[in-house]
């Protein structure tokens, strides 16, 4: 194994993360793309189909992670990532097709399956790979791949709008922007054929000499190769868990922490402001062609803003960018909302740019702590023996509380919104953000109490704190040695 020729490992990170920009993309696109498919297919606004065909990815997400990670653990990280390739290639054509509402929900769930595989899978694929000084980075390379392809959908909204670059008509640009997701897809696909599969795998299958050829490739002081090869094999030879172990008492602080930290990102509004920032912008007084516009923008900022947490994430603390992250949020959700309801925003007065700013702030803050800290914290926090099921676990209550959060958006921006007032759905969406906004504020109390700091630690020796506090405890798991 010694002879075989390392790879670059930017090149292994780029197309581990891939994934991330056909999550972000196909997420994305469905903000501008509605503005359209809604007048071809005969839906109204705020109906449960017009809530659904946003929602219906989500759905299918919520599958797609309960199934990747048992999966994950039986054939490999990399086996299913080029799985979810072929899925994201598939749903994408489905979608642009789109000959009809049944054809387009069902590509959109297929395609959801793909989004919610890759996020259980990627953030435990590249935690695995990344050694621990570096792996708060590599991780966040997950993040900034969602908001890059989240910055391609906005791109492709506008182009291919009625006004756009392309000047397609609205008919037509709403099947070509959801269809162009093919084309990444089929790149994953073939340069994921190069990846290596994780040395954590490998080792639990036995193969040592090929898990230590991978680890060598991240890090060239072989006495250290040696030392993480010796915990990692260590570590898996604790049988495989399911979901007794998951339950139990040595996983239960990560179980908390992962299932808090997974629905406060969803319920403190983020995704709800990423798909539908067009109607906010329109509900402040702005054109159609200006909200898709500005959220070229504010796309190109969220990329800028990841870039400086995939710098920053490996020299501060977890916790303390969550905090951050949480209070910055909480004050730009409520500027907003005073903005629309004290300001009158609309017609490009002042209210309505102090809304436009809030909002671009909001997604700041998002974009460099929730989002990819978040993922980067559930990657690297189970235990070996059940952290492909773990990963999943805390993957579907994201996308549960995702779905929750997005599918209810329309219904209750209708039940917010004062009948025969100006602006009126502008009122609403404000009393809807200040729910978020408090919400922002109860998630510091969470994070306070109970998140484990895992920034520079080894995800043994991450393992190994946990067993010693469950030992201590006098709660050791039945087949679960003390490490």
């Amino acid at each position: 194994m010694a002879n075989k020729k390392h790879m670059s490992t930017n090149f292994i990170y780029f197309f581990g993360a891939l994934g991330g920009l056909l999550f972000g993309y196909d997420t994305g696109v469905i903000s501008g793309a509605m503005l359209f498919i809604g007048k071809e297919l005969g839906i109204k606004a705020g109906s449960f189909e017009d809530g659904f065909i946003t929602a219906s990815v989500l759905l299918g997400a919520i599958l797609g992670a309960a199934i990747i990670g048992p999966m994950s653990d039986k054939f490999g990280r990399k086996k299913l990532l080029l799985t979810a390739s072929i899925i994201f290639f598939i749903g994408a054509l489905g979608s642009g097709i789109g000959i009809n509402y049944e054809v387009l929900v069902t590509s959109r769930v297929l395609l959801g399956v793909a989004v919610g595989a890759a996020s259980a899978l990627i953030p435990t694929y590249l935690a695995e790979l990344a050694p621990a000084e570096k792996r708060g980075g590599v991780g966040t390379l997950f993040q900034l791949m969602i908001m890059t392809g989240i910055f391609l959908a906005y791109v492709s909204n506008e182009w291919l709008s009625p006004h756009g670059l392309f000047g397609l008509g609205e008919n037509v640009g709403w099947h070509w922007m959801l269809g162009l997701a093919a084309i990444p897809a089929a790149i994953l696909f073939f340069g994921g054929l190069t990846l290596p599969e994780s040395p954590r795998f490998l080792v639990k299958k036995g193969k040592i000499d090929e898990a230590h050829h991978v680890l060598t490739q991240f890090n060239s002081d072989e006495k250290l190769v040696d030392e993480e090869l010796h915990d990692i094999k260590l570590q898996a030879s604790i049988p495989s868990g399911g979901f007794k172990e998951l339950f139990g008492v040595m996983a239960r602080p990560v179980l908390i922490m992962a299932m808090g930290l997974a629905i406060f990102q969803q319920v403190m509004g983020c995704n709800t402001v990423l798909y539908y920032a067009p109607k906010i912008f329109i509900s402040a007084g702005f054109s159609e062609h200006f909200a898709l516009q500005s959220h070229i923008i504010i796309g190109i900022f969220n990329v800028l803003v990841t870039v400086v947490a995939v710098k920053i994430m490996d020299k501060i603390d977890r916790k303390k960018m969550l905090t951050y992250g949480a209070i910055g949020m909480g004050v730009s959700l409520l500027l907003m909302s005073t903005a629309m309801l004290v300001l009158k925003a609309g017609n490009g007065n002042l209210g309505s740019w102090v809304c436009v700013i809030a909002l671009t702030l909001y997604i700041a803050f998002f974009s460099a702590t929730w989002g990819p800290v978040m993922w980067v914290m559930i990657g690297e926090a189970f235990p070996l023996n059940i952290r492909g099921l773990g990963n999943s676990f805390g993957a579907v209550v994201n996308w549960t509380a995702n779905f929750a959060v997005s599918q209810s958006f329309p219904m209750l921006l209708v039940a917010f919104t004062p009948h025969h007032a100006v602006n009126a759905e502008g009122q609403g969406i404000a009393k809807l953000f200040i729910i978020y906004g408090v919400l922002c504020f109860v998630a510091i109390w969470f994070i306070a109490k109970f998140t484990i700091e895992t920034r520079n630690r080894t995800l043994e020796s991450l393992e190994a704190d946990l067993r010693s506090k469950a030992h201590a405890k006098g709660h050791s798991e039945a087949g679960e040695p003390a490490v």
